[in-house]
């Protein structure tokens, strides 16, 4: 919700790699809609949060590595190769907004929403650890 306030209301534009590092929480709200509704599927459903974060962490330790120059950056950031396109291309081009993954437009006291995302990922992966743990401790007293 945050990242959406950012961009919208605030004005500044994310790159590829903020974008792809959305859809584990889209995913997320569609996984715990689900287990509110088939609350059989529990394990499932915890199985997948678990997978969903980690995935998230992936894509936050690598956008934050391409941020301090530990990674360069993939084509998934990269503008495109003006050399290889013709004029018309390269007009068209000006008009779509190519935001580089390493530089950061948006920080809050001093760290990027990248580094805020890992931590955030990090925290729901243990969160979800914890619960898979807690609901296989329950079914074995059951």
């Amino acid at each position: 919700m945050s990242a959406l306030i950012i961009e919208y209301v605030l004005g500044y534009q994310p790159c590829n790699l903020c974008i792809i590092e959305r859809i584990p929480y889209g995913l997320a709200i569609i996984i715990l809609i689900l287990n509110n509704f088939f609350k059989k599927d529990q394990l499932f459903h915890n199985i997948l949060l678990i997978l969903v974060f980690s995935f998230s962490i992936i894509i936050s330790v690598y956008h934050f590595g391409i941020e301090q120059g530990f990674v360069e950056e993939s084509t998934v950031c990269a503008s495109q190769n003006i050399d290889l396109m013709t004029r018309e291309q390269i007009l068209n081009s000006l008009k779509e907004l190519n935001i580089s993954c390493k530089n950061v437009a948006f920080r809050i006291f001093g760290l990027s929403l990248t580094t805020y995302n890992l931590f955030t990922s990090v925290l729901m992966l243990i969160m979800s650890l914890k619960i898979l743990s807690l609901t296989n401790n329950h079914d074995i007293k059951k």
